[in-house]
């Protein structure tokens, strides 16, 4: 399988999860609903690709928002989408669910004429299959004519292609059709037709995977170890067992009993959400098997990817990544909540960020005293500000918006309508929390800072202006210390990325470049550990250096430093990013008045029309854009 360029195809369900984040009630009684992909088939997609392996999928999804949620979130987690089709006519699946206690667990299927049901042999790309070392089936998509018709033709193309075939059998009475509306959470009703229906497939499975009811379900028979001897005898398959807290037990060949089959550790965690375990399971289980691994390892993978999923919240959020996978198999937890645990916390929300950026070109336009005092200068509104920033976006996006690198840092105050608009496309958004021109630090959000980012899109990268020095009086520094670790855990709490930018220049005075690696030092010290640094824009390698080797020390999942510019010259910040380039954690640069500010003031006082103010924009990015890329391959 040397030749495969594919680890992975997965086939079938694709859907939304609107999962309830009030647990301990019923779904009556819910308030308010996190949104993520769902699916066994896409939960699986994402969960191999989180653990290193190249996968794709083949579903279809709607033509509305919902169906481009699930193609733009597998994409981002690493998915190969050239498979998923859009339908034209139907809408993408929809599921709602919730955790009410630890044994039940509600949902409802909206289901009913949806779009992956629909897929048809047409649908199927021979060249995916072609080249997977593995294509994944799941019971659901056995279940209809049409989409049983499907998945005979992919079965016969891996066969055709070398392809492993692998069967989730996914074990939905509701979805077959067994159970009403009102029962999506059931998971076994014996039905003598759906299991001869399944076992007309499983002669041509590689490996089956179910839990014992599922396996029941395929053979007919309630006695698992009998269903596991019956599945035996119509396929050479491996099976896998998945029996809950006891683990899983594998069987390559005859069935003589549980000790017959391998297995592997087992992990003791608090079952918090069941929904989502099983997919999380068969994300590890193929990470081991496609890699190699032996099946003891591979159960050891599954086991552990199930204990994190049952204590998450949500399903293919749920998996972590192989760099967490990784920490967990060699330390352990000290939490059975896995949820609560700091370090794999860190870990998962940081290595399964939807982009990481190798270079970051920041247009900031998010000042806004100083955007206060030009209009009031020269008898304009906070009306006339907001237009001029729609400006600054505008020249922005005509200079950069191609460039995968391309960001903005805007404001809501004085450029809501500019941040709505940004926010809308591709490019990297940092919006300010913190008052501006204040010192002490304060931030703009009055009271709770987790109800203020709750009206934040997620793709908004929450950046705060901290002015602090390591001389400051004993008060100042506790009270910026403070609001800091507040928004460091708003934003754990919310998922939004944030970014901190340390000034220690006053007044427009000389900035104390020997306190910054220190003062990041220091904040690292009290637990703080944003997604980005924001950093004045020295001209000596020392301190660049330096703030290097503190993030090395103290957290390599960072995301980088982007240098500032203090509103300096084209030729300064020239100089500076000769020296800043040669930083590996440095990815780029933030500059703002050095690019608005003569602009903003001419255009305010009726010396520039709007076409002239966005031209002298564009013309200054472009040179800073031109001066980083010079300094990156001077390095």
């Amino acid at each position: 399988m040397e030749h495969k360029s594919l680890d992975l195809v997965c086939f079938g369900r694709s859907s939304v999860d609107l999962y309830g984040q009030q647990v301990g009630g019923r779904l009556e009684d819910m308030g308010s609903f996190a949104k993520y992909v769902g699916g066994s088939p896409a939960n699986t997609a994402i969960g191999t690709a989180r653990l290193g392996l190249k996968s794709a999928m083949i579903t279809r999804v709607g033509d509305e928002h919902m169906g481009r949620f699930i193609r733009q979130t597998m994409q981002a987690e690493g998915v190969d989408v050239q498979g998923v089709k859009t339908d034209p006519k139907r809408l993408s699946a929809l599921v709602i669910l919730g955790i009410q206690d630890e044994t039940q667990f509600p949902l409802i299927f909206y289901r009913e004429d949806c779009a992956d049901m629909a897929l048809c042999e047409d649908d199927i790309d021979e060249n995916l299959i072609k080249k997977s070392k593995a294509l994944l089936l799941s019971g659901t998509h056995l279940s209809t004519p049409k989409v049983a018709a499907a998945s005979r033709k992919a079965i016969a193309l891996a066969k055709k292609h070398g392809t492993q075939v692998v069967l989730d059998i996914d074990y939905r009475p509701n979805l077959w059709g067994l159970a009403g509306h009102g029962d999506g959470e059931s998971r076994f009703i014996a039905d003598k037709n759906v299991s001869e229906h399944v076992q007309a497939f499983l002669p041509d499975i590689d490996l089956i995977v179910g839990t014992e009811e599922e396996f029941h379900i395929a053979a007919g028979s309630e006695n698992s170890l009998e269903a596991l001897a019956i599945v035996r005898s119509m396929s050479k398959a491996t099976l896998v067992c998945k029996r809950g807290a006891l683990g899983c037990r594998v069987f390559e060949k005859h069935i003589n009993g549980w000790q017959s089959g391998a297995k592997g550790p087992g992990f003791e965690v608090e079952v918090y959400n069941v929904l989502g375990a099983g997919d999380a399971f068969m994300s590890g289980l193929l990470r081991g098997w496609l890699g190699g691994e032996d099946w003891p390892t591979s159960c050891a993978y599954a086991n552990a990817c199930g204990a994190f999923a049952v204590s998450r919240h949500g399903c293919s959020p749920a998996v972590p990544s192989w760099q967490e996978l990784e920490y967990f198999l060699a330390h352990g937890s000290e939490h059975r909540s896995l949820r609560f645990d700091p370090v794999l916390n860190h870990i998962h929300r940081t290595t399964n960020r939807n982009k990481e950026y190798t270079r970051l070109a920041a247009f900031a336009i998010d000042h806004r005293h100083q955007f206060i005092k030009w209009a009031k200068a020269a008898g304009k509104s906070l009306a006339d500000v907001a237009k001029f920033k729609l400006l600054a976006v505008q020249a922005a996006q005509q200079e950069a918006g191609e460039d995968k690198g391309f960001g903005m840092l805007v404001d809501d105050k004085t450029g809501r309508a500019a941040l709505h608009q940004i926010t809308s496309t591709k490019a990297w958004i940092g919006r300010p929390i913190e008052a501006s021109g204040e010192f002490p630090l304060q931030l703009e959000a009055q009271g709770d800072i987790v109800e203020h980012l709750f009206d934040w899109p997620l793709n908004q990268t929450v950046k705060v202006l901290c002015p602090y020095r390591l001389d400051d009086d004993e008060q100042t520094r506790k009270h910026h210390e403070q609001l800091i670790l507040k928004l460091d855990k708003a934003c754990r709490f919310t998922g939004h990325q944030w970014l901190l930018e340390i000034i220690t220049a006053r007044d427009g005075g000389v900035p104390a470049f020997e306190q910054v690696a220190p003062i990041m030092q220091h904040f690292y010290d009290l637990g703080v550990k944003p997604d980005w640094w924001k950093l004045e824009p020295a001209l000596e390698d020392t301190y660049w250096d330096k703030v290097g080797q503190i993030i090395d020390q103290n957290d390599i999942y960072c995301q980088g430093i982007i240098v500032l510019g203090l509103n300096s010259t084209i030729e300064q910040i020239e100089e500076a990013f000769l020296a800043a380039a040669k930083q590996p954690w440095v990815k780029g640069f933030a500059i703002g008045r050095t690019l608005f500010a003569q602009a903003a003031q001419s255009w305010m006082q009726g010396e520039l029309n709007d076409a002239q103010a966005i031209e002298l924009m564009a013309q200054k990015y472009r040179l800073i854009i031109a001066a980083w890329d010079n300094a990156q391959a001077q390095k």
